[in-house]
């Protein structure tokens, strides 16, 4: 299976992002690898340079001109699978069993907390119900959720998110990632709003949902 088959890119460019990830490459050297033509490399490798996933190096090899070789970019080294959600729940799991489950919930709704102080650098102050709503979609979209806000027929908000960025952990520790985490980080963007979980992806649900209770 291809290392970003399923991602952002795949084909042609999918390849080239394989083959840079062993080493810096000339557009010469991967026309050589893939089988095509040296230009149909170079376009390639424009139009990945302009999303920012490679970048240029020129280094002097013996007499001549220097040569133009390209590196991944973080970015695009960001498109291969990551399994840091591995890492989190082997934690997770040790401090559960070395500290009880009072002890990590006080950690996850803290670290939700200085969570949301950091996005909230980012966002306006002050503002209604409705402008904090938006303002926390806003946010939430920005880290890779897709989030949307609804009004109720009772006149309060809805957000909603279809895809969780921390969907494998939530499924192994719902309580934590719903009920805690994902709860405070909600609470602690909105303020003094009162929020209330309905349904999440971690317990089975098809999307996450927070009810807002506007003042």
């Amino acid at each position: 299976m291809s290392a970003v088959e399923g991602g952002a890119l795949e084909g042609t460019r999918g390849r080239i992002l394989e083959e840079l990830a062993s080493s810096p490459l000339t557009a010469r050297d991967l026309a050589k690898k893939l089988g095509i033509q040296e230009s149909a490399a170079r376009g390639h490798l424009d139009r990945m340079e302009e999303r920012g996933l490679v970048v240029p190096s020129f280094r002097r090899e013996g007499v001549g001109r220097p040569r133009k070789r390209y590196l991944l970019t973080s970015q695009g080294q960001d498109l291969f699978p990551k399994k840091y959600e591995l890492i989190l729940d082997n934690v997770v799991d040790e401090l559960l069993a070395r500290e009880g489950e009072g002890f990590v919930s006080a950690l996850f709704a803290e670290s939700a907390r200085r969570m949301a102080g950091q996005i909230a650098k980012e966002l306006p102050r002050g503002g209604s119900g409705e402008e904090k709503a938006a303002n926390l979609v806003e946010a939430l979209n920005r880290l890779g959720f897709r989030c949307s806000v609804e009004r109720t027929q009772d006149g309060h908000l809805r957000v909603v998110r279809t895809n969780c960025i921390f969907r494998h952990s939530a499924l192994s520790h719902p309580y934590l990632l719903c009920d805690v985490f994902d709860k405070n980080l909600t609470e602690a963007l909105l303020g003094e709003i009162g929020v209330d979980l309905e349904d999440s992806i971690g317990r089975g649900g098809m999307r996450c949902s927070h009810l807002i209770q506007l003042r």
